[in-house]
């Protein structure tokens, strides 16, 4: 990546100040509820470094996943020759609910929406010829996240990575799921239990890991206002704080590992000002609610992804600018690592072309808008401090009515999440439909489509040999040796032990996904709503 610039200025040779908001500019203009502290400065508003991106950029991912372990693995080499300095890892639907390639649930869905993944072999394939000591890689998983780490991680180890510098995320947020994407496998109780084991693992093993990626991303997908996606998501938080607490864990020893997952959504000042509002809150949280006394613990970190469900399988072109205006405003919130969409995902996982186009828009503003060359452009302006006041009022309330009925857990449980989000997702369609809300190409501005894009699509014959590769794995390993490893799995989650020691030696004696899965299906049940 090109190296930062020692002197900002414009085109016209204007000396771009660090922070023009905190000095005494007689044009700046401070709106209601402006922060009085810089960036870097609790309760962060303004970012949570004092340079921001001057002195480092956001971290560019990409999204990527499909098919076989091998496409995948030419995907990510062609994403980091291209730019991408992060990787971001989707998988398919059995993988992400735990079941092997040759289950019958995995019928017809094995790499379609993200690469397939059963053993420790489909890792050696995918992180073929990437130094993973090098690259931090963000993993979209969560029913099955600590297994997808113990694979990771055995992969790592397999290269000779330190594991104490091993950098990346693991989304691991299971409220999210009941709430509002669905890829659950055990009931909440146990699913938290997974979840602060991993915690509680990775800070003596990977103290560079981030343990959970908190997201209000899915919840913004299904519908949700930018008013629920920041209580809702931060609810969520407070419940993940208190479980690892309760298991017995020291706040400032975990709590800085913590990271979240937003929607940069379509409203641009509003989107804006929730990354703002939403680290103001978290910060206090942290300080006062749960009175850490690191400040690193009260730093909300987030990466950010632009929204899915604005893009449109009509006009997709027009899905280049609706990305762009959306990575603009993660970036003028300060987000810390970013996904942008390929214009084609209406329609299908993203081609070659739409993910270069993807990643060339985040170098585009990082090099040539100057929108990183100061710190919180945005400051001062009566609308944004105004709408970053009032989405932390809003979000407040909300997060107190959740607290009222008992804490995230207890209002998923009860449906309030879910009530909340379908209520707004109808809503929003309403105004679409009624045409209160015009969205371009879809209720105005219609062209007749003369040709269908070419979409990338998956080879059915994947399917079939993913099938093979997972019976072969089966096959050749020390079965002996395997069955212990489930055994001990097995028992761990029966008496309490922490149990990612124990599922790192069962993928590293080659247990499949699907078969550890399994095994704590037949201790923990499965949840149905």
């Amino acid at each position: 990546m090109p190296l930062r610039k020692e002197r900002f200025e414009t085109s016209s040779g204007i000396e771009i100040e660090r922070d023009p908001g905190t000095g005494s500019s007689p044009t700046m203009n401070r709106g209601p509820g402006a922060a009085a502290t810089g960036a870097g400065e609790y309760p962060f508003t303004r970012g949570i470094y004092p340079e921001m991106y001057r002195s480092r950029l956001w971290t560019m991912r990409q999204y990527a996943g499909f098919g076989s372990a091998e496409e995948s693995n030419k995907r990510y080499k062609y994403l980091l020759a291209s730019g991408t300095t992060g990787l971001s890892i989707a998988f398919d639907l059995p993988t992400q609910i735990g079941y092997d390639s040759d289950h019958p649930m995995a019928s017809g869905e094995v790499g379609r929406v993200g690469v397939a993944i059963d053993s420790l072999a489909d890792f050696d394939v995918l992180f073929d010829g990437i130094e993973m000591s090098k690259v931090s890689t963000s993993m979209t998983i969560n029913a099955t996240a600590a297994i997808l780490l113990a694979l990771y991680v055995a992969k790592a180890k397999k290269q000779g990575a330190d594991l104490r510098k091993l950098s990346g995320t693991v989304q691991n947020d299971i409220l999210k799921e009941y709430a509002a994407r669905g890829t659950y496998i055990y009931p909440p109780a146990p699913s938290m239990r997974i979840v602060t084991d991993l915690f509680r693992w990775c800070a003596d093993e990977l103290p560079s890991w981030n343990t959970i990626s908190i997201s209000g991303y899915h919840i913004r997908e299904a519908g949700s206002t930018a008013v629920e996606e920041i209580a809702f998501t931060l609810s969520n938080g407070i419940a993940y704080v208190q479980a690892a607490l309760d298991a017995g864990l020291e706040i400032d020893r975990f709590a800085p590992r913590l990271s979240f997952f937003f929607n940069a959504h379509s409203n641009f000042f509003e989107e804006i000002a929730k990354f703002r509002a939403a680290r103001t809150l978290w910060a206090e949280i942290m300080r006062d609610r749960f009175h850490a006394k690191n400040p690193e613990s009260w730093k909300l970190r987030f990466h950010s992804q632009t929204a899915g469900s604005t893009l449109t399988a009509q006009q997709i072109e027009n899905n280049v600018v609706r990305t762009t205006i959306e990575a603009m405003a993660a970036v003028l919130g300060g987000t810390q690592s970013l996904h942008t969409n390929g214009k084609d995902e209406a329609l299908a996982l993203p081609t070659e072309e739409s993910a270069r186009t993807a990643i060339r828009t985040q170098q585009i503003i990082a090099y040539e808008s100057g929108i990183a060359d100061t710190v919180d452009p945005m400051a001062g302006s009566y609308f944004v401090e105004y709408l970053t006041s009032e989405l932390k009022r809003r979000s407040l309330a909300l997060i107190a009515e959740v607290d009222s009925i008992g804490g995230a857990v207890k209002a998923i449980e009860g449906g309030f999440y879910q009530d909340s989000i379908a209520r707004s997702a109808y809503e929003w369609q309403k105004k679409v439909e009624a045409k209160e809300e015009i969205v371009v190409g879809v209720n105005e501005f219609v062209t007749e489509e003369s040709s269908v894009p070419d979409v990338l699509r998956i080879d059915p014959k994947l399917e079939r040999e993913q099938t093979e590769r997972v019976r072969a794995v089966r096959e050749h390993r020390d079965q002996a040796k395997t069955d212990a490893a489930i055994a001990k799995v097995e028992q761990t989650a029966r008496d309490g032990e922490n149990l990612m020691p124990h599922i790192l030696t069962a993928v590293e004696s080659f247990a499949t996904l699907g078969e550890i899965s399994d095994t704590l299906r037949r201790v923990f049940g499965e949840f149905h709503e």
